[in-house]
């Protein structure tokens, strides 16, 4: 997701593959904060741009999920005892949801880093003894290796705690791909792409995706410039909500 002019923007990008010259077109220095997963194809647009890079505990705990799900029926574990610390975290950012930042900042380090500070003794004591191949071990090693990413979140109260916003983005598009393999070419992706930030820009704006292409389809024919185009951005528009 990206802001433009304090609007929220979803943009869908196609690239057939992950290779970091694509991340790097697609950012610059004018990006001071990108929140991303372990993937460090990102990290040397972070260093080029000197982007402050923060990491999801989202993705940190789903992979704990994952371990416990492996753990004997009714037994608890290393896995129980990391979902643990990371729900008690996700409560106070809930309780805190509607503060200032600045509110949110003071409130986290009142309350969230007392509970970071006694995650990472925890990771420091339990990764020397966990085999690093086993899914608890890949989950701890995660959580070391993405550590000071994940922690990043607490120095400024405009910071997420994950980027459930994106990955709620993309949702729709994972769950229905498999509909659409007839859609085969690259040209068909991109156009594809186009249509996905239209509609999940539409819904981020709060306004419905068929009413707000029904007013674009019979503005755009009379776009005779760039400001006619801008004025068919979703913000412009006063419509039902989504």
């Amino acid at each position: 997701m990206a802001n433009f002019s304090q609007q929220p923007i979803v943009i869908y990008h196609y690239s057939p593959t992950r290779r970091r010259d694509v991340v790097m077109q697609l950012l610059n220095d004018e990006v001071k904060t990108l929140m991303v997963d372990g993937y460090e194809g990102y990290q040397h647009a972070c260093h080029e741009y000197k982007i402050t890079r923060l990491g999801c505990m989202a993705h940190a705990r789903r992979k704990f999920v994952d371990a416990q799900k492996l753990q004997p029926k009714g037994k608890t574990g290393k896995a129980d005892q990391a979902i643990a610390f990371i729900q008690t975290l996700y409560r106070i950012e809930s309780a805190i949801k509607y503060l200032s930042p600045e509110e949110k900042y003071q409130r986290r380090q009142k309350e969230s880093v007392p509970v970071i500070n006694k995650m990472q003794r925890w990771l420091e004591k339990s990764l020397p003894n966990i085999p690093p191949k086993t899914k608890l071990g890949e989950a701890l090693r995660y959580l070391h290796n993405q550590w000071p990413r994940l922690i990043r979140y607490l120095d400024d109260g405009d910071y997420p705690l994950d980027n459930n916003l994106a990955e709620n983005a993309i949702r729709p598009f994972t769950i229905g791909r498999k509909n659409w393999l007839f859609s085969n070419s690259q040209a068909g992706a991109h156009a594809s792409a186009n249509l996905y930030s239209l509609v999940e820009t539409a819904k981020a704006n709060e306004i419905n995706p068929y009413e707000y292409f029904r007013e674009i389809f019979s503005q755009l024919p009379n776009a005779t410039c760039v400001e006619d185009i801008e004025q068919c951005l979703p913000w412009n528009f006063t419509l039902t909500p989504a």
